[in-house]
C-alpha cells in the first residue's frame, strides 16, 4: 500500500485512553494526523487509530520514538515525569502544555503555591509532614478536613475526608506516597455545588471560554455534568470563566484547561486543574459548536480557535460505570430505538464494576427531561435498571 505524502500537521498524544480516543475523532475531521502511545493494543485509543506506538509514559525510548515525525506531543494524562520531557525539549521537540506549565497539574502542592501567590482563590491549605502538623491544621481551620498526596491520585484516589486528628496520624502513618509527593491538608468547603470552567488557549495567547458547567461526583468519580450549572449566578459564572483564563495565562497553559471549583455563597475556589480533555467537558462534542477535543488540537497546533458556544439551551452527560452488564451492545441498541435524540459514546474497554466505559448526552430546552434521559440511559447501560 502506497501511503500518501501527507502536508497537514501531526500530532502524537501521549496515552492511549478515552480522551485519546476521542481526540482522534476531532483530529479526522480536521484532517491532521493523530499518533498515539499506548500500553498495549486492547487500549481505548489503540483500538480506533492506525498510527500506533506501543510503549509507557514512563519510558524516555518511548517518548522519543513518540515524537518522530510529528509536530507536536500532548498528553491524555498529567503522569509523564517531567524532566523526561525536559529532555524532549531540550532536543528541539515541541510538548504542549511545556512541562514547565505541565508540573502545576501534576502536583497539587505546587499548584496550591502558585495560584496562592497570585491571588487567585482557593481553599486554605498547608503541606505538613507529620501528624501533629496534620493535627494543628485542623484545629485552626476545623474538622473534617482533607488530606491528598500532591501527585498521582485521579478520580478520587489520594484524596480523604478526616475527621480527627487521630485519623490524620493514622493515615500519614500507613499510607505510602508516590515519589516527589507530599501531603496536602485543605480545609473541606462547605460548597453549594461543584463547578468546572474549562478554556482552550494558544501559543499566540488566543483564547476562549466554555459555558461554566455543574459536575456531580460519586464516590470521587464524575458521574453527570450539566451545561451551563444550573442556579449559578452571572457573577459567579464569570468568576469562574476569569479564574480559568487567568489561570492559563499565569501558568502559560497551551491547549484544554479544566479548572475544578467549588461554589460558595462568598465566591468561587479553585478545587484541582487538568491541563488536557476533560470528563466535565464531554458534553462539548454533542453540545457545543467546537468540542473540547477539537479546540485541543486546535490549540496544540496553533490553529484559530473554534467556537464554545452551547447548540441548545441546555446539555447534560451522564458517564456510563461498568455495571452487571458485560456485553454493552444489546443495551445500546435499545437505547437508540427508545430515544433516537440521545448520543451514546462508547469506549471499548473490557466492562468493570465502578469502571468509566462510557457516556450519553441530551442536549435541548427542558432540563428536568434531559436529566431524567440521560440518568435513564446511564443506568440501563450499566444493567441497574432493564426497562
Amino acid at each position: 500500500m502506497v501511503v500518501p505524502e501527507r502536508d497537514f500537521p501531526v500530532v502524537a498524544m501521549v496515552g492511549g485512553g478515552q480522551l485519546a480516543r476521542m481526540t482522534a475523532q476531532a483530529a479526522i475531521a480536521l484532517g491532521v494526523g493523530f499518533r498515539v502511545l499506548a500500553t498495549d493494543l486492547n487500549e481505548s485509543a489503540a483500538q480506533v487509530c492506525r498510527d500506533i506506538q506501543i510503549g509507557r509514559h514512563d519510558d524516555q525510548e518511548a517518548l522519543t520514538a513518540l515524537a518522530v515525525g510529528a509536530d507536536v506531543i500532548t498528553f491524555d494524562h498529567e503522569h509523564v515525569p517531567p524532566e523526561m520531557l525536559e529532555r524532549l525539549v531540550a532536543n528541539g521537540i515541541v510538548v504542549r502544555p511545556d512541562p514547565s506549565c505541565l508540573v502545576y497539574a501534576q502536583d497539587k502542592a505546587l499548584m496550591r503555591a502558585k495560584l496562592t501567590e497570585a491571588g487567585i482563590p482557593c481553599p486554605r491549605w498547608a503541606v505538613v509532614t507529620s501528624a501533629q502538623e496534620a493535627a494543628d491544621f485542623g484545629d485552626a481551620v476545623g474538622w473534617p478536613i482533607i488530606l491528598k498526596t500532591s501527585r498521582g491520585g485521579y478520580d478520587g484516589r489520594g484524596v480523604w475526608v478526616i475527621a480527627s486528628s487521630e485519623a490524620a496520624g493514622e493515615l500519614i502513618a500507613t499510607a505510602r506516597l508516590t515519589p516527589r509527593a507530599v501531603w496536602l491538608a485543605e480545609e473541606k468547603v462547605a460548597f453549594t455545588q461543584e463547578l468546572a470552567a474549562q478554556v482552550a488557549r494558544s501559543p499566540s495567547g488566543q483564547a476562549v471560554a466554555y459555558p461554566v458547567v455543574r459536575t456531580v461526583q460519586t464516590d470521587g468519580i464524575c458521574t453527570e455534568v450539566v451545561a451551563p450549572a444550573p442556579g449559578l449566578s452571572d457573577e459567579h459564572a464569570t468568576a469562574a470563566q476569569t479564574v480559568a483564563l487567568n489561570v492559563a495565562a499565569l501558568l502559560g497553559v497551551t491547549g484544554m484547561l479544566a479548572v475544578e471549583l467549588f461554589d460558595t455563597p462568598d465566591g468561587v475556589l479553585v478545587n484541582e486543574l487538568a491541563m488536557r480533555p476533560h470528563n466535565s467537558g464531554h458534553w462539548s462534542i454533542d453540545g457545543a459548536v467546537t468540542s473540547q477535543f477539537e479546540n485541543h488540537l486546535r490549540a496544540v497546533l496553533d490553529l484559530p480557535l473554534g467556537s464554545p458556544r452551547l447548540l441548545a439551551q441546555h446539555a447534560v452527560m451522564v458517564n456510563v460505570l461498568g455495571g452487571d452488564l458485560p456485553d454493552l451492545y444489546p443495551a445500546y441498541k435499545h437505547l437508540m430505538a427508545r430515544d433516537p435524540s440521545l448520543r451514546v459514546h462508547v469506549y471499548g474497554k473490557e466492562v468493570r464494576p465502578g469502571r468509566k466505559v462510557g457516556h450519553v448526552t441530551v442536549i435541548g430546552d427542558d432540563l428536568d427531561d434531559l436529566l431524567v434521559r440521560a440518568h435513564h440511559a446511564a443506568d440501563y447501560l450499566a444493567g441497574v435498571i432493564d426497562e
